[in-house]
């Protein structure tokens, strides 16, 4: 099933988007101080041409722990991102979220748009992993959180 969603997706228009992510890590590369945030537009951008089957989170929910992307250098980080590109590409996948949204068949797809706008406000400190390994991650997270919860009481 993810085969066929990520088949439709990219030939419906995630081509463009993923391309816009593109061109936005070729800016970013022109500019040497943007390299860390072009890397990122690369993996954003190979992520946004096949989505289903793969999610974007938190480092921190990984590692458990802050890092230099998911610390107060992330934040600013994201700022700037913002600012110079994020504003854009999060308009691109509102715009084709609302076209998709336009047909049945297209609601998947706008949804998926959705989620890529929320990913391209701010990026810094994601990663990109297969759902699986997020729904685990998650699990392991709420059963850490709750048995520190039962060991307070």
């Amino acid at each position: 099933m993810r085969a066929i969603g990520n088949f439709l997706w990219f030939i419906l228009g995630g081509v463009f988007m993923g391309l816009a992510w593109w061109f936005a890590g070729l800016l970013a590369f022109l500019t040497i101080v943007g390299i860390p945030w072009g890397k990122a537009c690369f993996v954003i951008g190979q992520f946004t041409f096949f989505p289903f089957g793969r999610e974007a989170i938190s480092r921190r929910e990984i590692n458990g722990r802050d890092d230099i992307g998911t610390g107060s250098l992330g934040i600013v980080g994201n700022i700037i991102w913002f600012l110079f590109a994020g504003v854009w590409l999060a308009i691109g996948h509102v715009t084709s979220a609302l076209l998709n949204f336009v047909t049945i068949i297209g609601i998947p797809f706008g949804i998926q748009h959705l989620k890529l706008a929320g990913i391209a406000l701010t990026p810094i400190g994601k990663t990109i992993v297969t759902s699986e390994f997020a729904a685990a991650t998650r699990r392991a997270n709420a059963d850490a959180a709750l048995t520190a919860s039962r060991r307070r009481v």
